[in-house]
């Protein structure tokens, strides 16, 4: 059972992918609507992607690694409590 309260309220959510989207496309206008020639805008745009995939990578990474800690924190914590009820019976 997962007693965890959820953070994000909906409003959040929406803006943060609305957000998302909203930077994407205006990053993609930008390299379409640049005023250079196509191996430039192939270049930019590679270069965006890369840069989207790898953001998204990071802030998955550095959140399971937040994740780990705090399960592995709260197992501990069971741990002692576990031994502290055994010792003192």
């Amino acid at each position: 059972m997962d007693t965890e309260i959820n953070s994000n309220s909906a409003g959040w959510i929406f803006f943060v992918k609305a957000s998302f989207a909203i930077a994407l496309i205006a990053t993609g206008v930008g390299v379409i609507f640049s005023p250079t020639d196509l191996l430039v805008k192939g270049y930019m745009s590679v270069c965006a992607l890369f840069l989207v995939s790898t953001t998204i990578t990071l802030s998955k990474t550095m959140r399971d690694e937040h994740e780990g800690k705090r399960i592995h924190n709260r197992l501990s914590e069971a741990r002692a409590q576990q031994l502290l009820k055994e010792y003192t019976e």
